[in-house]
């Protein structure tokens, strides 16, 4: 079967077409605005990307156009496809029927910590020698890329592995299906990991987000298991709403909980109260120790061991774009890092903070997401961003002002409206010793190597 992917460089779509391929199927794929790490990826995989959504890409004559959901209609080709009746159909919708239908879907949903703990439990499981299938949203250190189809596990090997693990998005299908991507995945076992406000693009207040996460909870069997976060009141009211399925709580004491924190970043594991053993990594901040027992109790459900779940931990290496470190010049240390809500930028700064002792920290943000654009969340900003020392934030592409709202910093933050003016102060501000956090769910203009150039 030849699929053409619209909108294939998001990390999403990106991961349908590394499973299409690797299923056999001819895959081409176009979008606008390309950045990696999706778009090397693609390239390593030989899968042709056409730039931008032109009528005349009809002419490929695919079986099927598979549509991520950042197309919209008015693109040519979209057009094209509407007008002449060809067929078509939404990329978590294709994914359920072509690869999902008869696994054992592990689902991780959430406001943060998907991309995460999704990469945790798809880690335990290959470690375990199941060999699941996955699709997350970053790409695994421990994997190299983003998705791929269950491969044969070690202790049965003329079989095929019946898991795959998903990160299950609340975001909308297409622009044909606003259900949230996750409905279509009906997940044997799903993560709960938070529930917050997001999205203001397409939900209208968090009530109207609690219920796609109860559209989500209904489909889940009765022999399947929830694994909860349960400090989320959000998420409680949620399940108060209806549950067949059996649940599991993390982060309180009548569940799984996390116990004594090792100086290394190393912490115990507890469950009811009991100790289960010791994770040692070097991972930062609370919401990745929450993320790992959530893991932990997904991957018990599918079968694994809780002393080797915990073992299999302190072996994962994190995801790119997760606190990752571009480099180091000077004495400088440059980071990249997907945060984009206050939330998820409180909790990095957070990790870093411990990390990083006494030592300055310098904040760079770009406001990218649908929500941050609107400014919906900007209110916010301020006290997500108070551990940083020092805070750069770029105003390019806001309908807001990002200096009125941090303007209660004082000098310790600024705005730019201009790229080249943004480095520059950065440069001019950075001494050794010093931690550069860039924020951003985009590419940011490569603003990490030209900083790194720049400082050397």
């Amino acid at each position: 079967m030849h699929i053409h992917i619209l909108g294939i460089c998001g990390t999403f779509m990106g991961g349908i077409a590394a499973i299409a391929k690797q299923a056999g199927h001819k895959v081409t794929g176009c979008d606008a605005n390309v950045y990696p790490p999706m778009s090397t990826q693609l390239e390593a995989m030989g899968i042709e990307l056409v730039q931008g959504f032109g009528a005349e890409q009809a002419d490929l004559n695919p079986d099927v156009y598979v549509i991520g959901n950042v197309v919209t209609r008015g693109k040519p080709l979209m057009e094209e496809i509407l007008n002449r009746g060809l067929p078509y159909i939404s990329g978590p919708q294709w994914l359920a029927e072509n690869v999902l239908q008869d696994k054992w879907v592990l689902a991780v949903a959430g406001t943060h910590g998907k991309t995460t703990t999704s990469s945790m439990l798809a880690w335990i499981l290959e470690d375990a020698g199941l060999a699941p299938g996955f699709l997350i949203g970053g790409i695994p250190e421990n994997f190299g890329v983003s998705a791929r189809l269950p491969g044969r596990p070690a202790l049965d090997p003329d079989s095929v592995s019946p898991f795959f693990v998903i990160e299950a998005d609340e975001y909308d299908t297409a622009f044909f299906d606003k259900r949230s991507k996750f409905v279509h995945y009906r997940p044997r076992t799903a993560i709960l990991n938070n529930l917050e406000f997001d999205h203001a693009d397409i939900f209208a207040d968090l009530a109207a987000i609690e219920t796609q996460f109860h559209h989500l909870v209904r489909t889940i069997p009765g022999n399947g298991r929830i694994v909860s976060n349960g400090r989320e009141a959000n998420l409680d009211r949620v399940l108060a709403r209806g549950s067949w399925t059996p649940v599991e709580r993390f982060g309180i004491e009548a569940g799984w909980q996390l116990g004594a924190l090792h100086e290394d970043g190393g912490f115990d594991v507890l469950l009811n109260g009991e100790m289960q053993g010791t994770v040692s990594w070097a991972l930062m901040g609370e919401h990745n120790r929450l993320n790992a027992i959530a893991a932990i109790a997904a991957a018990r459900h599918a079968g694994v061991a809780v002393k080797d779940a915990i073992a299999a931990l302190s072996r994962f290496a994190n995801v790119k774009r997760r606190m990752e470190v571009k480099g180091t010049v000077n004495g400088i240390t440059v980071y990249d890092d997907f945060a984009h809500h206050p939330t998820a930028i409180a909790t990095t700064l957070e990790g870093l903070r411990r990390k990083a002792g006494g030592a300055r920290i310098l904040a760079v943000l770009e406001p990218r997401s649908n929500t941050m654009k609107l400014g919906t969340m900007k209110d916010a900003l301020p006290g997500s961003l108070e551990l940083a020392d020092r805070v750069f934030c770029s105003a390019a592409g806001l309908n807001w002002n990002p200096g009125e709202a941090l303007q209660v910093m004082g000098a310790k933050a600024q705005t730019f409206g201009d790229f080249d003016a943004l480095i520059d102060a950065i440069v001019a501000e950075a001494k050794p010793g010093d931690h550069v956090l860039v924020m951003s769910n985009g590419g940011f203009g490569g603003i990490h190597q030209k900083l790194l150039d720049r400082l050397a």
